[in-house]
């Protein structure tokens, strides 16, 4: 592929090139012996900028050393990593949420252990907030560096509609479905979701299970403590308000067949045909960096809390989400944690804050208000609950997101759903 279409790829989506991912290694040096895989699915314009130019970086530095690179669509990467590693043939440097999936590749013995390496280099370990390193450890050893961001799950909403409506920021439930019914009643769908990768259904379903139970009903239930259920009636309720809300009518149409990684949920809000939209704090960036006019109306709120419940202020969410690891499968381990740390160097994390983008690096000075927002957010909260889907082993992690898919198609009822989890967990979880 020649350099200048290259330079085109990096500077649109990939989904926009009509691909699922991109490759491509920057030019061979000719000293270069050595090369390295990456993959990731920094595949936004200046994410994926920050990360070319952190590894073109190394290279300079190990001029013997070729990155070649895979920036990876989110839900085509999932599936990409598994066949990979199904196959012993992972990338030497590879991306992921922690968690169930990175825990499964690690009890295969197909991932290095970096504690040895962040023990040498207390330094660089000490950087990071210390709880940022939790979702990547499996039995007290650290598989993973947090690189990426500090990502929340709030609402965004267009503040002109708003405001056109004489609408606030609804703070409770009740708040809410009588935001939903205003907005109907004037032609406008409450929410753009995109629900074709079942992901984003996920997120209404995890924050309204962690309002009504609290985050220990999930820890209970995924540990498999005592008193422990996924048919607990908290992910019952959780359910059952859930479709409530479809049977008011907040999602725009077609939800459960859009495609997030397209932008669908994000064009409807950019016409006006939505006003909300509940995602990862990622959002801001995105939007910024694809409708920078849009972005000027755009704001976040914090989830509602529901009458009753054990939590109003937990948030859904990863502190330091994509950490980067290594496979067993490289060669060059030790040239491999170099080029981690050249992804998360001082200049790769002032970036990403440039980008709206908060590396969880300890004193690290935030500035703009909506990321102090965020932060104030985090640091009120009483717990972190880490995506479902990637806190779970991989079966169940699926499990939870066909059920919920299920729940908005009003297919199952939240009880049929809730002892349909917990039949599995039974039998996955030991």
């Amino acid at each position: 592929m020649q350099s200048a279409t290259l330079l085109k790829l990096l500077k649109m989506p990939a989904a926009a090139c009509g691909l699922a991912w991109a490759t491509w290694a920057a030019p061979v040096h000719a000293q270069a012996t050595e090369t390295l895989t990456e993959w990731d699915i920094q595949v936004q314009p200046v994410p994926s900028r920050i990360v070319a130019e952190a590894q073109a970086r190394f290279e300079k530095a190990n001029p013997q050393v070729k990155v070649v690179r895979s920036a990876i669509l989110n839900d085509p990467y999932k599936t990409k990593i598994k066949i990979a590693f199904g196959a012993n043939e992972p990338p030497c440097v590879f991306s992921s949420w922690g968690g169930g999936p990175l825990r499964e590749y690690v009890r295969a013995g197909q991932v290095t252990d970096l504690s040895p390496y962040l023990a040498k280099d207390e330094a660089f370990r000490e950087r990071f907030v210390a709880s940022s390193f939790d979702t990547a450890k499996t039995d007290g050893k650290t598989y993973g560096v947090p690189a990426e961001n500090t990502s929340l799950l709030v609402i965004y909403y267009n503040t002109e509609l708003f405001a056109k409506l004489k609408l606030q920021p609804p703070k409770t439930w009740p708040e809410l479905l009588q935001a939903v019914e205003t907005l109907k009643a004037n032609g406008v769908a409450p929410f753009a979701l995109a629900n074709k990768s079942k992901w984003p259904g996920s997120m209404f379903y995890m924050y309204l299970v962690d309002r009504i139970g609290g985050a220990e009903v999930f820890r209970k239930a995924a540990d498999r403590a005592p008193g422990g259920s996924f048919a607990d009636p908290a992910f019952v309720e959780a359910g059952k308000r859930l479709q409530e809300l479809v049977k008011a009518g907040a999602f725009a149409q077609g939800f459960n067949g859009l495609d997030y990684d397209i932008g669908s949920s994000r064009r409807l809000l950019y016409s006006g045909k939505a006003a909300m939209t509940l995602m990862g704090s990622w959002e801001g960036a995105t939007i910024k960096n694809e409708n920078p006019e849009f972005s000027k109306k755009l704001d976040f709120f914090a989830f509602p809390s529901l009458p009753g419940g054990k939590s109003a202020t937990g948030v859904v969410g990863t502190v330091g989400d994509n950490f980067y690891s290594i496979s067993k499968a490289c060669k060059q381990p030790d040239l491999a944690f170099n080029l981690i740390k050249a992804m998360v160097d001082d200049t790769s994390v002032q970036a990403r804050l440039a980008d709206n983008r908060i590396v969880p690096i300890k004193g690290l000075k935030v500035t703009e208000p909506n990321q102090q927002r965020l932060m104030a957010m985090l640091a009120d909260s009483k717990s972190v609950q880490l995506w479902y889907d990637q806190d779970l082993p991989p079966k169940l992690g699926e499990l939870h997101k066909d059920l919920v898919q299920s729940l908005f198609a009003l297919s199952v009822t939240p009880e049929e759903a809730a002892q349909k989890m917990e039949t599995a967990a039974k039998a996955e979880l030991h």
